[in-house]
């Protein structure tokens, strides 16, 4: 039986549900790069690091490839370049929705 889309949708985003993961994938946006570059761009251990590629890599997120005694990743399709910067305007609009919100609390407690 064919996994609901709901599901499939809810797994993807539960794999996009660490910090670390989001970090790559930020990273990733810009182009490949070799796990040692990620490694000095995050603040993570290698095993975690490893660990984290692993579930991106498992859920076709990013793809690796070997390129000499490296492995270099990149994201998978450019879609998932664009769910980040959606994910950013989205969250910059809900950030500004609440800044209002703030500022007629304060209003209102001055009155």
């Amino acid at each position: 039986m064919p996994v609901p889309l709901y599901q499939a949708k809810a797994d993807f985003f539960r794999t996009l549900g660490h910090p670390a993961r989001v970090q790559v994938l930020e990273l990733l946006q810009k182009g490949p790069l070799p796990v040692r570059d990620l490694l000095a761009q995050i603040d993570i251990e290698a095993s975690s690091l490893s660990q984290q590629l692993a579930v991106l890599r498992r859920a076709g997120i990013v793809s690796a490839t070997r390129e000499g005694g490296s492995v270099v990743y990149s994201l998978s399709s450019p879609d998932v370049a664009h769910l980040l910067t959606d994910a950013r305007r989205i969250l910059t609009d809900m950030l500004v929705d609440q800044e209002e919100l703030l500022a007629e609390l304060r209003a209102e407690a001055r009155s």
